[in-house]
């Protein structure tokens, strides 16, 4: 069954615990301060909500809003990405030729039922975009960015009469476009959390954790937390921080010294800890801690809540690149964007983790966040996984790349974003630096670019000193960001592709780090970092190929990544993975033109159709009769040795720039086997296919989950008659589900297939086509799939307990 995420202790509350939020407001702006003290309490906002598409104004008006056609909703939400993909949509081939509009969204809470004395918060962990939140026809607050996480006091504008009804209100407009240079979805697309707080508590995000001193025997726990007194008097509190290990042993308990917090002040209280004998946080061995952080007020808990965090230390070097706990680790990443393909901006937390898994089988142990804050549970899962995260803000600044983009609203809004998408993060192990940006265009401007640079720099270190900064410099030559100083700014310089120049800046001042924030897939590059040890690392554009930056009608995506939008892996993904995976590799191709794979420049000049592809994992060439075929391997191993139908064609050992082994073979119908001579059971055999007879179904997991973050990705592909993949082929293939469950979309990949994604039937690209589907309750569900002329097939999910109960009934 896909993993889900919890955040914190009282996510899943139910709701009737939220009644606890109670009397936070008696009428208008007083507080009930004489009620009890009910603790923190955090519940999912998901359920319930109601949507319509199309602009209603006036709704935010609790009288008017029953007169809009309002359809139920369950977040997370992108309504976007249902489409229709029209080449007429304002948002163009950089929005992926999607709607884009206003949404409204209504949710009614329950007036509660106990006095607690406190606050009442909303949190929107995103809002796609220009967001407008109201609370009874109360406008809480603006916020154009839509991507960062935002946080309202609900406290003044509640009605707390016994049955009374509270109407929380959203307008997302993404009308103006285009907006950005690649899909960003449209509505509530992230979770909404509805939490009760004392009067006395922990600020938002106001809870930092480091680890400034690690020894093998001991690791030294810096805690600063921010407290918040909301009530009419002073107050005397003291901050315990328990530290508990993974299995919830406690492992350290301090306390603070009491300290008096002022009426409607904010106060920061220091805590120290050790750590006996820790378990460090690593990219092989991520372990994680808890710190609970508790409010205590003459000696009895208030406010308290719980933080995960790592005890690891992440340094760059000048002269040595990159080293985690003290060990030279190169940085082997990929540039992620925030959609999934076919289920958009509204991604579900186990097609995240199904994603990195892809990631790291091709031996990537790094993220860059391109170009925006993620949602925290992504960098939760990369806490988990052992990712190394590049935490990425910000596409533009002052000059746009775009009419309507974030340009618009830099000025007023760049600081108060990155304070808040820092301090929300700043606990995360896995993120080692920070990156102001991605190819500004105001750096061949420095009197403009420079003094934003410095702010941003000194925000970044205002809330989290322990990282660096880093920015994704592009063509730093041509806008002389060497020459001016700009680069010198920078923590860590980053360059984007032509590693030569930035190999060559560090030349010129050794005492320079240097980081590749955006490369291709070229083997020069990766020679350049693999060669040279200064050079820390580099993060591939991209890891897997996603929605918009599209220059032409039908195609609606980017062909960039690594792997392909359903995560199925693409040739150089497995030329890569002999490269960075730490165990033994070997994978055969066809190669059947000898041209460069990738341009020595980005490309952005380059005509953006599906490229012609030259290499071919199979042994099925259309021309069945006896020709020439030139074989590669991509392997890691010392030596390799090859047979056809099982006649040696020799072995040839690693070249020293990792480059393929290359066979010229007589092609012969058959299998096609490399085998690793040095290491026993590694190999891969190709068998040609004959003519399509059939469909098979796989899935990771036959566990069908129920909720939003629990969703099975089920790969299709076309056989012969004795089960071997049929390459090349593209037909017609129509998903069905029968039973206890939803098909919520399909997918092939095809970069120009305009059809709607939940549209059931799809034809294959290249022999393959996916589905995704979610259980709705405790039955068992059945996925069907049909073509015309083939076998179908089907594939059985049970409930998530179903296995474990099975299970038991046989000990019976």
């Amino acid at each position: 069954m896909p993993h889900s995420l919890t955040r914190s202790v009282s996510r899943r509350l139910a709701w009737a615990a939220i009644v606890l939020v109670s009397a936070l407001s008696a009428q208008g702006q007083r507080r009930v301060s004489a009620g009890v003290s009910c603790g923190r309490q955090e519940v999912l906002l998901d359920t319930d909500w109601r949507f319509h598409l199309g602009d209603a104004a006036g709704s935010e008006q609790p009288s008017a809003s029953d007169s809009v056609d309002w359809q139920p909703v369950t977040l997370p939400h992108d309504w976007a990405i249902h489409g229709p993909r029209l080449v007429t949509n304002l948002s163009g081939g950089a929005g992926g030729f999607a709607p884009m509009g206003i949404g409204w969204y209504r949710r009614h809470i329950p007036s509660p039922t106990t006095a607690c004395a406190g606050r009442a918060l909303v949190q929107f962990d995103g809002i796609m975009a220009n967001s407008d939140v109201w609370l009874n026809g109360h406008l809480l607050g603006h916020r154009p960015n839509g991507y960062v996480s935002l946080v309202y006091d609900l406290t003044p504008f509640l009605n707390a009469t016994p049955g009374a009804d509270n109407l929380l209100l959203v307008k997302a407009d993404n009308s103006q476009q285009p907006a950005s240079r690649f899909y960003q979805g449209a509505g509530i697309y992230r979770h909404v959390h509805l939490i009760h707080v004392p009067e006395l508590h922990l600020e938002t995000w106001g809870t930092a954790i480091a680890t400034p001193h690690i020894m093998p025997v001991s690791a030294e726990v810096s805690v600063s937390a921010e407290v918040r007194n909301d009530a009419s008097q002073s107050r005397t509190a003291t901050v315990r921080v328990t530290i508990l290990d993974a299995s919830g042993h406690r492992v350290a308990q301090a306390s603070s010294i009491a300290q008096a917090v002022a009426a409607g002040a904010v106060h920061s209280f220091a805590v120290t800890l050790n750590v006996s004998h820790p378990r460090l946080w690593d990219v092989k061995d991520p372990n994680l801690y808890q710190a609970k952080v508790e409010v205590l007020q003459t000696g009895q808990p208030g406010d308290l809540q719980v933080s995960t965090f790592g005890i690891r230390d992440a340094h760059f070097d000048a002269a040595t690149g990159f080293s985690l706990n003290g060990r030279t680790v190169k940085i082997k990443g990929v540039a992620l964007h925030s959609d999934i393909g076919a289920l958009g901006m509204a991604v579900p937390l186990s097609l995240w983790e199904h994603r990195l898994r892809a990631m790291q089988h091709m031996g990537a142990n790094a993220i860059r966040t391109a170009h925006n804050p993620v949602a925290p549970e992504f960098l939760d899962l990369c806490d988990r996984m052992g990712f190394l995260v590049l935490d990425e803000f910000f596409d533009v600044w002052t000059v746009g790349k775009n009419p309507y983009d974030y340009h618009l609203n830099f000025r007023d809004w760049y600081l108060r974003d990155t304070r808040d998408s820092v301090r929300r993060d700043r606990n995360h192990p896995s993120i080692i630096a920070w990156s102001a940006g991605n190819e500004i265009h105001d750096t061949p401007h420095p009197d403009v670019a420079k003094p934003i640079l410095a702010s941003l720099i000194a925000e970044y270190h205002k809330d989290d000193p322990t990282r660096p900064v880093t920015q994704a410099l592009f063509r730093p030559n041509a806008s002389h960001d060497y020459e001016d100083g700009l680069a010198d700014m920078l923590d860590v310089i980053g360059q984007n592709y032509r590693p030569g120049e930035l190999l060559a800046a560090h030349e010129a001042r050794p005492e320079r780090k240097i980081l590749g924030t955006e490369n291709i897939h070229d083997r020069a590059t990766w020679l350049a970092v693999r060669d040279n040890a200064a050079y820390a690392g580099m993060f591939l554009w991209s890891g897997t190929d996603y929605l918009g930056e599209s220059r032409h009608w039908p195609l609606f995506a980017d062909q960039s990544g690594m792997n392909d939008r359903t995560d199925f892996p693409k040739p150089d993904s497995l030329e890569r993975e002999s490269w960075w995976a730490d165990r033994p590799v070997v994978h055969i191709v066809r190669r059947t033109a000898r041209v460069p794979k990738a341009p020595t420049d980005p490309g952005y000049e380059l005509d953006q159709y599906r490229p012609q592809q030259v290499t071919f994992p199979d042994w099925t060439p259309a021309n069945r009769e006896p020709h020439p075929e030139q074989v590669e391997v991509y392997s890691n191993c010392r030596e390799v040795a090859l047979s056809l139908n099982g006649q040696s064609l020799g072995a040839k050992t690693l070249p020293p720039d990792a480059s393929a082994r290359g066979w010229q073979v007589t092609f012969e119908a058959g299998l096609l086997k490399a085998r690793c001579t040095d290491q026993p059971g590694v190999e891969e055999t190709l068998t040609t296919a004959g003519t399509p007879a059939g469909l098979s179904l796989t899935a990771e997991s036959k566990q069908l989950g129920t909720t939003f973050d629990d969703v099975t990705e089920v790969r299709l592909t076309v056989v012969d008659a004795h089960g071997t993949p049929v390459p090349g082929v593209a037909v017609p293939v129509t998903f069905s589900v029968a039973g206890d469950g939803t098909l919520l979309a399909t997918d092939d990949a095809d970069p120009t297939y305009t059809a709607a994604f939940e549209n059931p039937t799809r034809t294959t690209l290249d022999g393959r086509a996916v589905a995704f589907i979610r259980g709705n309750g405790g039955g068992t569900l059945t996925l069907q799939a049909t073509s015309p002329g083939l076998a179908a097939t089907n594939l059985r999910f049970m409930p998530p307990n179903a296995s474990a109960a099975l299970a038991l009934k046989g000990h019976r």
